[in-house]
């Protein structure tokens, strides 16, 4: 299947159109959002390189999306943009493919240095690094589930997952974008524990310019809050011994509200919505920057009341 999608890819189903900032947000802080991941952020580029086939809407999946609803990075292209993201494979900017791995071991699916290199060849065609948009990366889990049994054999997949997954981040920064967002793994357990750990060092390690903004999301912080504390996510308690596709058709149609598993591997859509709040509450990435005009007039009223100030020390109270 790698081959057929690549080749998809260079016979033009890829079409190089950047996406436009929306008219009416010009005063978003980011000006873009190009995503790369595996199906917990694929747009649709596995369902159209399958045809529809997967995943398929008759199982309760919405829009080529592997989960009943938009991902979290739909959510905040929403937000800021007014629309979802849009998958590369049909002429957006979200190179995410269901299956991929931080690291280069899948021979299905492009991982992250294929998407990359997909990347690559849209700024190729006539685009540009939008430096003042947000690149999402949401990779790992797949690197942990298809880890070796040998123990010793495991911790080297991960590790060369960890290097991998932060050489991401140096190549888009050498690049010229400025603004990362990065997940950390997504699976707990030993494995996730450890890859998360190495993914620490290998960051810590980066040349990245001054002016990069890199933000670093934890999948596991997030888990425990929606275990201990999913009021404060906006919430109810999860039930997570079945799954929303178990649970039945009532159950997609009310939305699996209160289901954390949509399918068992991936989030359901409230969960994705309680993700979306958390990473925005976290780095206030919709926040608007104000307008120049706006700037001028702080700028007046600072100065007004700096002045007010100064008027005042000079005022002498005298007492009878």
């Amino acid at each position: 299947m790698k081959a057929r999608i690549l080749g998809m890819v260079t016979s033009g189903m890829l079409l190089a159109t950047a996406a436009p900032a929306h008219a009416e947000r010009d005063t978003a802080q980011f000006t873009s959002l190009t995503v790369f991941g595996d199906s917990l952020v694929d747009a649709g580029n596995i369902f159209a390189a399958t045809g529809g086939a997967i995943p398929s809407a008759a199982d309760g999946y919405f829009n080529g999306r592997f989960t009943n609803g938009y991902d979290y990075t739909d959510l905040l292209s929403i937000e800021l943009f007014g629309a979802p993201t849009v998958a590369s494979l049909q002429g957006g900017t979200n190179f995410a493919f269901g299956g991929a791995r931080a690291s280069n071991t899948n021979d299905i699916v492009p991982d992250l240095g294929e998407q990359l290199g997909l990347y690559t060849g849209f700024l190729a065609a006539g685009n540009e690094v939008d430096s003042n948009g947000l690149y999402i990366l949401n990779f790992g889990g797949n690197d942990i589930f298809n880890a070796p049994a040998d123990p010793a054999a495991a911790d080297m997949f991960i590790r060369q997952a960890a290097q991998d997954y932060a050489a991401g981040v140096q190549f888009l920064n050498d690049l010229g974008v400025r603004n990362v967002l990065l997940t950390g793994f997504p699976v707990a357990g030993p494995l996730g524990f450890g890859a998360e750990a190495y993914l620490t060092q290998e960051l810590a390690a980066l040349n990245l310019a001054t002016d990069t903004s890199f933000f670093r999301y934890s999948y596991f912080d997030f888990f425990d809050q929606v275990l201990t504390d999913p009021d404060s996510l906006g919430l109810p308690a999860q039930r997570l011994d079945i799954t929303c596709q178990a649970a039945g058709p009532e159950a997609i149609a009310n939305g699996c509200d209160g289901i954390f598993s949509f399918d068992g591997i991936h989030f359901s859509a409230p969960i994705h919505e309680a993700l979306y709040r958390d990473i925005n509450s976290q780095f206030n990435l919709t926040a608007a920057v104000p307008e120049p005009e706006t700037w001028a007039m702080m700028i007046f009223g600072f100065f007004m009341t700096g002045s007010a100030i100064r008027r005042r020390k000079k005022v002498r109270v005298q007492f009878g």
